[in-house]
C-alpha cells in the first residue's frame, strides 16, 4: 500500500466514520510522505491497459467520471511520477478541460478484470493544446494511430498510488482475449472434423 495514497484520502472525517463502525482506524502519519513512484509492476500493468476511468471535479464542486480507452499503451508512463496521453475529438463538451482549468484533481481508476487487479491513481493534471506542443504529439500518439488527430494532451503529475483487494472483482473479459483462448479450441475441433471426414469417406 502507498504510504502517500493513504495519508492523502484518510482525512478526519474518514477516521471518524472508521471509528464508529470499527472500533479502529487505519494508522496515519506525522509527517506527509513523499510522493510515491512508479515500479516496475506498475509500469507494465499500467501500459497494458486499453482503457481507464478518469475522475475530475467540475467547477460548480460536482465528481465527474470519464472512461477513457484506446489501444494498448495509449495511456504512457513518461517518468517515475508522470503519465500523459493523447486526447481525440469526441463529443466536444469539453467538461473534463474545463474543470481542470478550475482544479487540476484528479484520480485514475485503472481496471483488469480477468486477473481482478485494480490500480487507483491519484494526482495532478493540465490539458495542453496540441497545436501549441507538436513534439509532445509524437511522443505520445497512441500506438497503431488513431483515426482523429490529437487535439490536446493530457499530462498528469502523480501523486500516489494504490493497489486495491480483488474482492468483488467480476472477471470479464474482452473479444480479443475471448478469441484467444477459444483459437485453440477451434483448431482442434476443425482437426477432429478433417479426420472425422477422412474416416466415413474411406
Amino acid at each position: 500500500m502507498a504510504d502517500r495514497f493513504m495519508h492523502t484520502v484518510l482525512t478526519p472525517a474518514v477516521l471518524e466514520a472508521e471509528r464508529h463502525y470499527y472500533g479502529r482506524t487505519y494508522p496515519t502519519f506525522d509527517t506527509e510522505p513523499e510522493s510515491d513512484a512508479f515500479t516496475e509492476a506498475e509500469v507494465d500493468f499500467i501500459q497494458s491497459r486499453d482503457s481507464f476511468y478518469m475522475a475530475t471535479i467540475t467547477e460548480n464542486g460536482w465528481p465527474y467520471l470519464q472512461h477513457r480507452g484506446g489501444t494498448k499503451g495509449f495511456l504512457r508512463v513518461t517518468g517515475p511520477n508522470e503519465l500523459m496521453f493523447a486526447d481525440h475529438g469526441g463529443n466536444r463538451q469539453m467538461i473534463s478541460v474545463g474543470s481542470l482549468a478550475v482544479n487540476d484533481r484528479v484520480n485514475l481508476f485503472l481496471m483488469d478484470y480477468p486477473s481482478r487487479s485494480r490500480l487507483k491513481i491519484l494526482g495532478h493534471a493540465k490539458a495542453l493544446d496540441a497545436r501549441e506542443h507538436p513534439d509532445l504529439v509524437e511522443k505520445i500518439k497512441p500506438p497503431g494511430g488513431h483515426a482523429s488527430k490529437v487535439e490536446r494532451i493530457f499530462v498528469i503529475k502523480v501523486l500516489s498510488y494504490d493497489w486495491n483487494c480483488p474482492k468483488f472483482i467480476t472477471p470479464r473479459y474482452t473479444a480479443d482475449e475471448v478469441a484467444k483462448t477459444v483459437a485453440p479450441l477451434k483448431a482442434r475441433i476443425a482437426e477432429l472434423e478433417v479426420q472425422l471426414k477422412q474416416r466415413t469417406s474411406s
